[in-house]
């Protein structure tokens, strides 16, 4: 679902293409970035059998998906959230990060308790 709804939104909300990854990093880069991308889901599909971890990489695999696509069809990730103060960006980009930021935060609880 969050995959579907990362490729409904930028169906119908794109503003700006990134040949990149965050903050126009790697451009240009497609085959490396689809590499990487390819790599990432490789490891989590390692680590998704973790209870305590599989909301935070569920989130980070969807995004992931979602911005693979995008690159492998398009040559590009579609872009449409705009705030002004930072880079446009889009669902996919927003899921891994809330995902790493509570993939973060769960290793840090881990490891303090």
């Amino acid at each position: 679902m969050l995959i579907l709804l990362d490729q409904i939104t930028k169906f119908f909300l794109t503003t700006t293409v990134n040949t990149g990854a965050a903050f126009s990093i790697f451009t240009g880069q497609r085959f490396f970035l689809i590499a990487i991308s390819l790599l990432v889901i490789l490891f989590i599909l390692k680590y998704y059998k973790k209870k305590e971890y599989q909301l935070s990489l569920t989130f980070i695999l969807a995004g992931t998906i979602g911005n693979l696509i995008d690159r492998i069809f398009l040559g590009h990730v579609r872009d449409f959230i705009d705030i002004k103060f930072w880079p446009v960006f889009n669902v996919a980009d927003s899921l891994i990060v809330i995902g790493a930021l509570y993939l973060g935060y769960k290793m840090w609880k881990k490891s303090h308790s």
